[in-house]
């Protein structure tokens, strides 16, 4: 008898970082003490979120290839440093208004600088390649190679110490890094080293999300939920265009910044590594957690049909191969005999659908 418990996963947006988090969460609302009443490495699964995400940096570290063609650096750069550079704005502004606690009532309430932040901050590096590759834009996908430095919580402490929030001494923030610095030096020296650390990504990822499941009360979650996809539209909206439009002005088409606007699973725990570096940022990192694991699923499930329809409309316009300088043989001018006139062909849709399917597929969490 066979399951298909992976392939069931798969088909939630970031459903090997959810569904974990969320049956830990359970766990933890119906019996707070589990992990503690078992012990031994049962307690560990339930407590060990910092070392496993410890390891995993290490090994999405050694993904990370420091020789990048110069377009690559172009376009992941352009993409890094605005996606960086929204989350700083949106940091100051926040700031002003904020401290590090979340808004204690009201609509909004759990909302919070730490929350808002760490959603801006990552990108959906699986869902971002999957779009990228199936477009053929190989070298747009390959432009995460330097987007990927967003992972961790680096960014975040750095955007909430720019915007006047309690700030982290050099130590925290070069720990927050270090892990990171450490796969890189490992990958780019032994290629095998590369290929063994980084299959262990993926392994990594449905263990750090119990264990941070573990901690939530799901008492929470009813409360945060519609700001949790308010949170999730704000990222899709704001980060959406002003990647669209950056991607436009370094000589794209514009789909490689669509794509690129979403919030990563492993976002989701970043709250809970920027409060155990500072406790100021303990009071809002629960409900910080709940509203990133949102806007996860909502801009997982949005970017990729946004992404897809103007893919299409460049198909139709004929404009993709001339603003990327890339032939994919599947962009043909409008009037084409084989396209027509109306826009693509039976072949062309089919395509798209099955673009869709495996989009859908990869919307998981790093």
């Amino acid at each position: 008898m066979s399951i298909p418990i992976k392939a069931s996963l798969e088909r939630v947006p970031g459903g090997m970082m959810l569904v974990p988090l969320l049956v830990g969460a359970i766990i933890n609302t119906a019996h707070e003490g589990t992990g503690d009443f078992f012990g031994s490495f049962t307690g560990a699964l339930f407590s060990g979120a910092l070392t496993i995400l410890a390891v995993f940096y290490v090994c999405m570290g050694a993904t990370i290839e420091l020789k990048t063609t110069p377009y690559i650096l172009k376009k992941g750069g352009a993409l890094l440093i605005t996606k960086a550079g929204v989350a700083v704005v949106a940091g100051v502004v926040m700031g002003q208004f904020l401290d590090e606690a979340p808004v204690d009532g009201g609509v909004f309430a759990g909302i919070s600088t730490l929350a808002v932040v760490a959603a801006l901050n990552d990108t959906n590096g699986g869902l971002y390649m999957a779009l990228m590759s199936q477009f053929g834009r190989q070298r747009d996908a390959a432009a995460y190679s330097l987007m990927s430095l967003e992972s961790g919580p680096f960014l975040t402490m750095l955007t909430l110490g720019v915007a006047g929030l309690s700030a982290f001494p050099w130590q925290t923030m070069l720990g927050a890094i270090l892990p990171l610095l450490i796969g890189m030096v490992l990958g780019n020296l032994d290629p095998q080293m590369r290929k063994f650390l980084g299959a262990a990504v993926p392994v990594c990822i449905p263990f750090f999300g119990f264990a941070l499941g573990s901690g939530i009360d799901l008492a929470a979650v009813w409360t945060a939920g519609l700001l949790g996809i308010g949170l999730g539209l704000f990222v899709l909206v704001v980060s959406g265009t002003t990647l669209f439009f950056t991607d436009r002005l370094v000589g794209g088409s514009g789909l490689a910044g669509l794509a690129a606007a979403t919030t990563a699973g492993n976002a989701t725990a970043v709250p809970a590594l920027v409060a155990a570096a500072n406790p100021a940022y303990k009071e809002a990192a629960e409900k910080a957690t709940i509203l990133v694991a949102a806007a996860v699923v909502v801009t997982s499930l949005l970017v990729p049909a946004i992404t897809l329809a103007y893919h299409r409309r460049l198909e139709r316009q004929g404009a993709l191969d001339v603003r990327e300088g890339e032939t994919d043989g599947s962009v043909k001018p409008e009037g084409d005999s084989e396209s027509g006139a109306d826009g693509p062909s039976g072949e062309q849709d089919a395509r798209i659908a099955q673009t869709r399917e495996q989009a859908e597929g990869a919307a998981e969490p790093r």
